[in-house]
């Protein structure tokens, strides 16, 4: 797993993260992860297998219909690409 360092860190700030962290109840490096991971995947991010599922909803599709349409999709395997 790969490792992080953040140089010139200010006093205050790491103050202020080992305060946040006892609050949580979490380490000083639990609740930096914690930060990071929360800056780079928020929470509104798009997720597509519950957009799917949303519009599949919205359109009234079921269980059936799906059924319907793997039934009719080709299900032979996909012939490998030539570069002759």
């Amino acid at each position: 797993m790969p490792a992080v360092t953040i140089r010139n860190l200010s006093e205050a700030t790491h103050r202020a993260l080992k305060v946040r962290a006892a609050h949580h109840g979490r380490s000083a490096e639990a609740e930096m992860r914690e930060i990071l991971e929360a800056a780079v995947r928020p929470e509104t991010r798009l997720r597509l297998g519950s957009v799917l599922a949303e519009r599949s909803r919205r359109l009234g599709l079921t269980n059936e219909d799906f059924a319907v349409l793997d039934q009719a999709r080709d299900k032979l395997p996909a012939k490998p690409m030539s570069f002759e």
